[in-house]
């Protein structure tokens, strides 16, 4: 499927020359390249939802068909690169060696992210988003005084994150766009688990997100549709950022 504001979607013989951005996509691949997580999305995809929300009207749109789903990878990562953005430019008291390198790898790869979309999608882009970061205390590891603590947020932003990619397969109708997102999806779970287990031991794989029940759990990641995850993205970003997913429900 061609469109011109989507060098994804663009058919591809050759599906390593589909992408003419400035960062290549096979570099980015290469990169983030962690392993085909292609089958598991689209398992999490068509399963059961953790949950939906209805739509909210008057926000920015992230548009329809795989640009909209590309549109809306492109904001979540914004808003992961304008965290850890913040969080590395003065960590948190008492931030070991090894968090701050964790921390300092998942600026990078968030960047990264962002950067591509923004590439690919070209003027076909939603604009820059600005966060809302009021209810986040950089200065604490961890939620000490109502506010969540800089590990706090980054589990909320992470687990969402994959829940996000996870709850999206099922809109993508590119191959070439659902390998790009299975390969994103699988280095997101990465972050996930890293954070996950800086907070607690064998907490990677806790229940709320991996449907690990004895009898009827299905041993898959807990997926969410867009317009779930976008109540809770929102509350994160500023007025007039903040988004919508109508096509996707």
């Amino acid at each position: 499927m061609y469109n011109s504001h989507n060098h994804f979607a663009e058919p591809a013989a050759d599906p390593g020359q589909a992408a003419s951005s400035a960062v290549a996509r096979r570099d980015f691949l290469r990169y983030s390249g962690a392993g085909l997580a292609i089958g598991g999305l689209w398992l999490a995809g068509c399963s059961k939802d953790s949950d939906n929300v209805d739509p909210t009207p008057g926000l920015i749109d992230v548009g329809s068909g795989d640009p909209g789903i590309l549109n809306y990878a492109y904001a979540l990562e914004q808003l992961e690169a304008a965290f850890y953005t913040q969080v590395v430019s003065s960590f948190y008291t008492g931030a070991t060696a090894a968090e701050q390198a964790i921390l300092k790898d998942l600026r990078d790869h968030e960047v990264i992210h962002r950067e591509f979309f923004k590439a690919a999608l070209g003027s076909g882009a939603i604009k820059a988003l600005t966060p809302d970061f009021s209810n986040i205390d950089f200065t604490q590891r961890t939620t000490t005084s109502g506010k969540m603590g800089v590990l706090n947020a980054a589990k909320a932003f992470e687990d969402l994150g994959v829940a996000a990619y996870n709850g999206a397969g099922r809109f993508i109708t590119s191959n070439d766009n659902l390998v790009l997102a299975g390969k994103i999806v699988s280095v997101e779970a990465r972050h996930a688990a890293a954070i996950r287990e800086l907070l607690g031991t064998n907490t990677f794989v806790a229940d709320d997100v991996v449907d690990i029940n004895p009898t009827t759990g299905t041993g898959q990641e807990r997926s969410k549709r867009p317009q779930a995850v976008l109540a809770i993205a929102n509350t994160f970003l500023a007025n007039g950022s903040k988004l919508s997913a109508t096509s996707f429900v």
